[in-house]
């Protein structure tokens, strides 16, 4: 890949000299859905599909972009005197961000670059295509200019880019999943304070098979948002009762204690998610540790459940790929996985079975939604990084 992207930047930007190539993951998220705007815990890990950039420093202040993944585009120009979002569609808003915020963190980027991207990351998956791409130039920033940031600081600083120039009112999960990814292991992060922990994942025998629906995410920015002020005003009339910051802070028993304090019946089963959700990834996690991949593979399976009937954000779509997984012997556990309404499933499939698996899920996908699903036996992988 290194090879392909050099060669690429040299063509459409007259040569190669001076271009530096680097490298940010996407990420999957393996249990905690909708939990990371609820104070609870997430489970994501970095994968070895990502973006590739290739980079360099200009002595002005024009900014030219171009992605390999719309090449129809061309080379899109701008300059650091010029960061405002443009229109929806356009992919250069991820990046010009990430140097706005960091002037806004008092890090003015001082010269211009030229910056070609090729994403592996299938677009609008919801594997994180736009986070990747956020710490991807976050970490080419910090590396041409010598900002002193950590790559915690990366995350944070592509989320604030996120919620405040693109307006798209995300948690801390994605990006911080990708900044601070460790090969063979997943992120065990709680969001209400950021500690976290490095949990190793070892599938014996076994992969991590991503399945996307390629049903792109339509409604799913507004309904997004909808269940983030249900759970919102769940809390507020929680808290007339009991003294928590967030739905994280309870455990199973004391929701049920207080649970008739929530006065609609829809808002009462998006609460229970959040908090039921929240104590699935803390004993999924216990049970990585415990080597009893069985019982974590149960737990997708009951998140998947509660994602489709309490917090309803699954669809037919995903449904479909996941109840189908569970047909087939072999398959230790299966969800969806990122916001919902489209994107993938993440399904834990024993080695054996994957090809089997990709064939019989695939087709009975195909039959039932008229179109075909992608299939990805994915690896997790570090970081972002210099190549």
């Amino acid at each position: 890949m290194k090879e392909l992207v050099l060669k690429k930047f040299a063509e459409v930007f007259g040569d190669g000299t001076g271009a530096e190539v680097y490298f940010a993951p996407g990420r999957v998220n393996l249990i905690g859905e909708h939990t990371d705007y609820n104070g609870g815990h997430v489970f994501p890990c970095a994968l070895t599909i990502g973006t590739y950039g290739v980079a360099r420093k200009r002595e002005d202040n024009k900014l030219r972009f171009y992605s390999m993944n719309f090449e129809q585009l061309g080379v899109i120009e701008s300059s650091l005197e010029d960061l405002v979002p443009s229109g929806e569609a356009d992919w250069t808003n991820y990046p010009k961000g990430v140097m706005w915020a960091f002037g806004e963190k008092g890090m003015k980027v001082p010269f211009g670059m030229d910056l070609l991207l090729n994403g592996n990351i299938p677009n609008g998956s919801g594997l994180s295509s736009s986070a990747s791409v956020e710490v991807l130039t976050g970490f080419i920033l910090r590396d041409f200019f010598g900002f002193e940031v950590t790559n915690q600081d990366l995350a944070l600083i592509g989320q604030y880019a996120e919620n405040h120039f693109n307006k798209v009112n995300c948690g801390i999960m994605d990006q911080f999943a990708i900044a601070m990814g460790k090969k063979d292991h997943a992120i065990f992060l709680d969001t209400a304070d950021l500690s976290f922990e490095y949990a190793p994942i070892a599938l014996k025998g076994a992969k991590i098979v991503i399945a996307c629906s390629n049903k792109k995410r339509g409604l799913g920015d507004s309904k997004y948002n909808e269940r983030r002020a249900e759970c919102e005003t769940s809390l507020a009339e929680l808290q007339q009762v009991v003294k928590v910051k967030a739905l994280g802070d309870l455990d199973e028993a004391a929701f049920e204690k207080f649970a008739s304090i929530i006065k609609s019946d829809v808002r009462r089963k998006r609460a229970k998610h959040a908090v039921y959700e929240n104590q699935r990834t803390i004993r999924a996690v216990e049970a990585l540790k415990a080597n009893d991949v069985a019982e974590f593979g149960r737990l997708m399976n009951a998140s998947h459940v509660s994602l489709r009937d309490d917090y309803e954000v699954t669809g037919i779509e995903l449904d479909t790929l996941v109840e189908e997984a569970w047909k087939i012997d072999g398959v230790i556990g299966s969800r969806m996985t990122g916001a919902g309404f489209g994107g993938c499933t993440v399904s834990i499939v024993k080695d054996e079975a994957i090809d089997s698996f990709i064939e019989k899920v695939g087709a009975a996908y195909k039959e039932k939604i008229g179109y075909g699903a992608d299939f990805y036996v994915v690896e997790i992988g570090d970081g972002p990084g210099r190549l």
